[in-house]
């Protein structure tokens, strides 16, 4: 099941497990993958009651079973694959258990099956993980995207572009890996990684994976899925979450069982130098309560930039190395502690831009601006339940540094470096109790602290002895209260309503002030803090209503803030105010995407942003941050599926946003005269996407996989010196894969038209103006194999 929870999938009650009632069986076509996806599949095809209640059995690997048979021997075959047994359940339902490993040494304990999501008379349920109380997808107010992990990894783990792919409403700068801002729903701030805190909230689990860092960029290998909720979630999430979340469920450690997984491929880029990458995964028993899991990878991706003032080819290689381990243990009594960590190293040779006017792929800059990006967490979750109600608590510890160089040299003047470094320090716990929807009611209640502190250095000057220039440090504590709460008024009816209150204790400080002109301004300026406290409440409210078996229609309201800080103009260090957004939405939903033949999903939203925090460039050429004005923005998402033909899954994605800063601030007033567009959101993007599968006999499958993205103009910035127009480019990718679940070769190739585009028209921020692009990655192919043990 898509947010890898336990399902439970029942249609309406029929014969079909104990035989077909004519002479002819049933036509089964269930895909190869996952066991929960075939499960659904087979659920759905056969009207059946089919539960699993293991997280673990559930992501097991099975090949794809196709023919004419009952279901209760398609449901055999899944079984035996996944190395587990049917149990009956009830007179005309069933369900499938763990069997123990065969492992002398390991003594292993069949885990128990417990259903937290009933069944229901129609179709199978889709749990939103997201929602912190286990709302079925059909019950949910909102945009959600829900993505399978092993569709990411298909040709190769990406990271934060292999959800970019697939999701029209997502954008992103393209600084490099470990550097980029992310934004949904035409909410973006600005180019560049500041003191602003982020607009879309990035989530590992159930912990937050930084505050006002970029995008760590980490490589999906191993992963469950991941959801995209759009739009303001200020209630249940605060602080940094206006556009949305993106949350990323890794597969857990899996009890009683040894497995293993490796994967890896070559490639090769046009006009450029080859890459490589290997990833590997094993879930290991401690015991009868304890398992092991880890994954360990490392990346090559190859330059295709060349700088001939350096006499340099393919300069841009980006090498990245990671992993993460996870604990877990079974305390007994339905709890569990999961301990674990993540880290991951990203170093880029130099920058990926290039200049606009010169010939393809070529940059001409005086010094190398390479960077590095580095990030770690540790982390520690208690779940468990207290009667009917559930409980999580989550604390995490987040190391990351971004390093970066920039060429700063002067027209017609010496080489020079700007040296920027960004580290970020973060302390986190959230602990929750929840009621889950039964009998017309269910609620969430919970609180969290974070603890923040970032700080920024910088350096100006020769590339050998370039000198301090002004920094700064910003620290924030948030502690909340939240709570949110759904009644069904009527059959098919449910109304929803929640509060969050926040509040922040915020402290900056000026770091290597530099003497200004005016001895008194400098003197007064030099040790610049910020203290104070601000203290929001964020509240929504939603009603959803089932108006027939597969439609639902929903309307919902909601908010979200980010606090102020301070930021760095010139010389001097200032303050800039919190800012805010209030969103009303409406929307439709009809069927499922992996339930139903066809589904379909749209809305439109109406955002008034209040106090935009945003950049812009400074007398001395360098970004800073301000509050620009007041801004509002339409919305309307869509994203819907087909399958036409047994095997062929056709999607598509629309996004059309319409933004304006309505009310400039005084001080910038001239500038966004002239341009008003919120900065680095396209007004139209969409994309169109083809799955195909294919029994081709000896338990192997064909999978042909392709899709193409457009991304339509957007402006760099705000003012005319960040008016700089990006976008207007066609982004594609094809990936075939041959074999069995545990045994396949894939080939891909991304770029299929190998054009050159401007994914971002910003490599440097002393040359903006002077026609700066990023280019897509000329057309890559890959071969690559893939096994699991």
């Amino acid at each position: 099941m898509r947010g890898c929870l336990v399902v439970a999938a029942l249609v309406v009650a029929t014969p079909a497990l104990a035989g077909p009632l004519t002479t002819r069986a049933p036509v089964v076509d269930l895909p190869a993958g996952r066991l929960g996806d075939a499960v659904l599949a087979l659920g759905r095809q056969s009207g059946t009651s089919i539960v699993i209640g293991d997280p673990g059995l559930w992501a097991r690997r099975v090949p794809a079973v196709r023919g004419r048979m009952s279901a209760r021997a398609a449901l055999d075959r899944l079984a035996s694959a996944a190395h587990a047994d049917v149990v009956a359940a009830g007179p005309i339902g069933w369900r499938l258990v763990a069997r123990a490993p065969r492992v002398a040494s390991v003594r292993v304990r069949r885990p128990k099956v417990v259903p937290v999501v009933a069944p229901v008379a129609e179709g199978a349920d889709i749990v939103v993980t997201g929602s912190k109380r286990d709302v079925r997808l059909r019950d949910f107010a909102g945009q959600v995207a829900l993505l399978d992990g092993v569709d990411l990894a298909l040709g190769g783990a990406g990271g934060t572009d292999a959800i970019l792919a697939r999701l029209a409403s997502v954008s992103s700068t393209h600084l490099g890996a470990g550097r980029n801002k992310l934004f949904i729903r035409g909410i973006a701030d600005s180019s560049f990684t500041g003191p602003t805190q982020t607009t879309v909230g990035q989530y590992f689990g159930d912990l937050r994976l930084s505050y006002n860092a970029p995008d760590p960029d980490l490589r999906l290998y191993d992963i469950a899925s991941v959801e995209v909720l759009e739009g303001p979630q200020g209630t249940l999430y605060g602080a940094g979450s206006l556009g949305g979340i993106i949350r990323t469920v890794p597969n857990a450690p899996e009890l009683g069982a040894v497995s293993a997984s490796i994967a890896g491929g070559l490639s090769a880029t046009w006009h450029g130098d080859p890459g490589a990458d290997l990833g590997a995964t094993l879930n290991m028993p401690l015991g009868e309560r304890v398992a092991l899991r880890v994954v360990g990878y490392g990346v090559s991706e190859g330059g295709y930039i060349d700088n001939p003032v350096r006499d340099r080819r393919d300069v841009n290689r980006t090498r990245i190395g990671g992993g993460r381990a996870m604990l877990r243990l079974d305390a007994g009594n339905g709890w569990m502690v999961d301990l674990g960590g993540i880290g991951q190293w990203t170093k880029g040779d130099d920058s990926q831009y290039a200049d606009r006017d010169a010939p393809a792929l070529i940059r001409s800059s005086a010094i190398v601006q390479g960077f590095s990006a580095d990030y770690t967490m540790g982390q520690a979750v208690v779940s468990g339940a207290i009667g009917g109600l559930k409980v999580k608590s989550s604390t995490g510890i987040v190391g990351q540094a971004l390093t970066e160089r920039y060429d700063a040299t002067l027209p017609e003047g010496e080489a020079r470096v700007f040296t920027q470094r960004n580290a970020t320090s973060m302390i986190a716990n959230e602990t929750r109790l929840w009621r889950p929807m039964r009998n017309g009611f269910g609620w969430v209640v919970g609180g969290s602290f974070t603890h923040n502190r970032t700080r920024l250095s910088r350096s100006l000057g020769p590339v050998d002895a370039p000198a301090p220039v002004t920094g700064v440090t910003n620290r924030i504590d948030e502690a909340t209260l939240y709570g949110e709460g759904s009644l069904e008024l009527m059959p098919g009816l449910t109304a929803t309503a929640g509060a969050r209150v926040t509040r922040a204790s915020l402290a900056g400080t000026g770091e290597d002030v530099a003497p200004a002109r005016l001895e008194t301004v400098a003197l007064a300026r030099a040790r610049v803090t910020a203290d104070r406290i601000e203290t929001s409440l964020l509240p929504s409210a939603s009603l959803i209503a089932a108006v027939l078996p597969k439609v639902s229609l929903y309307g919902r309201y909601q908010q979200g803030f980010r606090p102020g800080g301070l930021a760095i103009e010139s010389d001097f260090v200032r303050r800039f105010e919190n800012d805010r957004v209030r969103t009303l939405e409406s929307g439709v939903r009809y069927g499922l995407a992996g339930v139903d033949s066809a589904y379909l999903s749209a809305s439109v939203s109406h955002t008034i942003w209040q106090d935009i925090q945003a950049d812009f460039i400074d007398a001395t050429g360098l970004p800073s941050t301000a509050n620009i004005g007041d801004g509002r923005i339409w919305t309307f998402s869509a994203a819907g599926g087909w399958k036409p033909v047994v095997g062929l899954t056709l999607d598509a994605g629309f996004t059309y946003n319409d933004s304006r800063v309505t009310e400039p601030s005084a001080a910038l007033f001239v500038a966004l005269a002239r341009m008003s567009q919120v900065p680095n959101i396209a007004r139209y993007a969409g994309r169109l996407g083809a799955d195909y599968r294919r029994d081709i006999g000896r338990d192997l499958e064909l999978r042909v996989y392709g899709w193409a993205r457009y991304v339509g103009r957007s402006r760099l910035g705000v003012g005319p010196v960040l008016g700089e127009e990006q976008g207007d480019y066609l982004d594609t990718a094809l990936t075939v894969r041959v074999g069995r679940p545990s045994l396949g070769v894939t080939l891909g190739v991304t770029n299929l038209t190998d054009s050159v585009g401007n994914r971002f028209a910003l490599g440097t921020p002393f040359q903006v103006g002077s026609g700066q692009i990023t280019p897509q990655r000329p057309r890559t192919l890959r071969i690559g194999l893939d096994a699991a043990f």
